[in-house]
């Protein structure tokens, strides 16, 4: 008797003859999009390597030389490729710097987001009964609160018990924790309405059939039918993630001036627009811009390959 075995193709094979792949392909804007997201993602990692300055070495600082235009304008300085700020800061080089702050804090609130917000929707539309009406109003009282509100009040309440050169000091951290704690319910409410469809399917009947408890059968078997839309709405929210730190930054409740991040360069350069050194703050502001609208558009792509049935090709 010949027994007859079927190659099971590789994780690579699945992957290269996939329809994600297949759809990037044909898509020349996610394409764009992507590459322009890994370049900045790059030059962000790399800016010790790449910055021309350290902004955090005042050594390195010349007020003499602050607000110096871009090469492009007349009386710059060949040293400075982008100008300088009001505090003689190389603007390429705060950029670089500033750039890694926003995305360090703009993907960390994210995990932090889906951390809790997949945990309480896994337990809410699985459960169901009191547990899900627990946690759905719990979310429903988190949502009547805004990230700015939920800053001010972190903020105030360490600032008077620790004092603001701590908060200064943990800032990176306190950001990740006031818009995690404040942006999770986006990710409950989407992970319990897919809990809600699939625990009513044949695969979890057999799971509980067979003896495995609830946490297996939420994290082994429901979970991983779920993550599609957990990764549709994570580029969203590390987009959204990015504009609270800069509009946090900018109101005072953020990053401080002498930690750049795109916000508070953005701030920082706000009083010297009518001075003429308009480009403190729109050169950041356009890598702020271009950083949040490559996203939103690998989002809108990623979802409608998620759901074939709205992708238009």
């Amino acid at each position: 008797m010949t027994t007859i075995t079927i190659p099971v193709p590789s994780r690579w094979a699945r992957f290269r003859d996939s329809y994600l792949l297949y759809s990037f392909k044909r898509d020349l804007i996610a394409q764009v999009c992507l590459l322009v997201f890994v370049a900045m993602v790059a030059a962000a990692i790399l800016a010790p390597w790449l910055a021309p300055m350290n902004p955090y070495d005042l050594a390195q600082i010349d007020i003499l030389s602050s607000e110096l235009p871009p090469f492009w304008i007349e009386g710059s300085d060949p040293l400075y490729l982008l100008g300088t700020d009001a505090q003689g800061r190389d603007l390429l080089s705060t950029i670089l710097y500033g750039a890694r702050v926003s995305l360090i804090i703009g993907f960390g609130a994210v995990i932090l987001q889906a951390l809790i917000g997949v945990s309480f929707g896994l337990l809410a539309g699985y459960l169901g009964g009191r547990v899900d009406a627990f946690l759905m109003r719990l979310a429903d009282i988190q949502l009547s609160f805004s990230t700015l509100m939920v800053a001010i009040i972190v903020g105030a309440v360490f600032k008077a018990t620790f004092g603001g050169e701590t908060f200064s000091e943990y800032a990176v951290i306190l950001l990740v924790l006031i818009i995690g704690l404040a942006e999770w319910p986006q990710y409950a409410r989407t992970v319990r309405a897919s809990v809600l469809a699939e625990r009513s399917k044949e695969y979890v009947d057999a799971a509980r059939v067979m003896g495995f408890r609830a946490k297996r059968i939420m994290f082994r078997h429901i979970l991983p039918n779920t993550l599609s839309p957990i990764f549709v709405i994570s580029t969203v929210q590390v987009a959204n993630a990015i504009i609270s730190e800069a509009a946090l930054s900018f109101l005072g409740l953020g990053m401080p001036e002498t930690q750049p991040s795109l916000g508070s360069l953005i701030k920082s350069g706000f009083d010297y627009i009518q001075s003429g050194s308009w480009w403190i703050t729109l050169i950041p502001g356009t890598v702020l811009v271009v950083l949040v609208l490559v996203i939103n558009l690998l989002g809108d792509w990623l979802r409608d390959v998620m759901n074939p049935r709205l992708y238009k090709g």
